[in-house]
């Protein structure tokens, strides 16, 4: 068995390489070329030429896939001459290549800054960190005032204790920064989706799903899942706020699941989490996958 799967392996690999020669000569372009000219801007031509950089066995296509945003012009250079490929001849492909470069290092750095605010401990001595709770508070319930900064009221927007800042450990500021994010931008869609929350049989702990949420947007964007989806609806580099949109739709797009699928208890919420988990990953394999809550700012949806 073992040595079948050697021989498939080489057998494979010898016809590929002989392939992409054979393709070469009879088009005169190499696979990076090919792709370009091939494949429309998104997730269709820069998935491709991810993969392709990844595959070569040339180290200076290889270190491509983890070049920085100030060093994307130079790269195109370098893998250029390495291709032999002059500009004169071919000057979409410059254009074409540097666009790929831009969202396939935009992502790498897409990571690190969501990172960077996930591992932001929530810290009740930051004026800024209280202030941004407190404005979640006042973006959902404006017509209620808190008693004190710790009370029970915070059971009624869904968090677990009397003070939120436990409720932040696994996500740090990230879960907060998306909840009020979402909270802002389509204040009157989080409202709404609130009332489902506090729903008397139907109803789940609106924050603590939130930063659920969060924990499993991050996951996504860790995982490379989510690579098609900013390649798709970001034509350049993708910046934090893209993530926090991003959020925003699987938040109103849960809650829409969960209203739909009428879940027993809130005790089952780990199966129909996982249930959406599996419908966005089903998503994301599309081609022409794009994650975008479709609807106007400040704008609530109908029932």
């Amino acid at each position: 068995m073992m040595l079948g799967f050697i021989y498939q392996f080489l057998h494979s690999s010898f016809l590929w390489f002989w392939m992409k020669w054979f393709l070469r000569q009879v088009t005169g372009k190499c696979e990076l070329q090919r792709i370009c000219h091939g494949y429309q801007p998104g997730a269709a031509r820069t998935s491709r030429i991810e993969n392709s950089l990844k595959s070569s066995k040339n180290k200076v296509l290889q270190d491509a896939v983890n070049v920085q945003e100030d060093a994307v012009e130079s790269c195109v250079t370098h893998i250029m001459k390495e291709k032999q490929i002059k500009e004169q001849k071919d000057p979409k492909f410059k254009v074409n290549l540097r666009q790929c470069l831009v969202q396939i290092s935009g992502y790498n750095a897409l990571f690190l800054s969501v990172e960077e605010q996930r591992k932001e401990v929530f810290d009740s001595d930051n004026e800024a960190h209280e202030k941004m709770l407190l404005k979640l508070w006042d973006l959902l319930m404006p017509s209620v005032e808190l008693e004190s900064r710790i009370t029970k009221q915070w059971g009624n927007i869904g968090f677990q204790g009397d003070d939120p800042k436990t409720d932040f450990r696994g996500m740090g500021m990230l879960g907060l920064v998306n909840l009020v994010f979402f909270s802002e931008k389509y204040t009157a869609t989080a409202r709404h989706v609130l009332s489902h929350a506090n729903h008397p049989s139907l109803g789940y702990s609106y924050a603590i799903v939130g930063i659920n949420l969060t924990e499993m947007a991050y996951s996504l964007l860790r995982s490379g899942a989510l690579k098609p989806h900013f390649y798709n609806t970001v034509a350049g580099k993708p910046h934090i706020d893209h993530f926090h949109q991003l959020y925003c739709y699987l938040a109103y797009e849960f809650d829409k699941f969960w209203v739909e699928e009428k879940p027993a208890s809130i005790m089952e919420f780990n199966i129909y989490r996982e249930k959406f988990h599996d419908k966005v990953k089903g998503f994301l394999l599309e081609p022409e996958v794009s994650l975008v809550l479709k609807i106007e700012s400040k704008n609530c949806p109908d029932d």
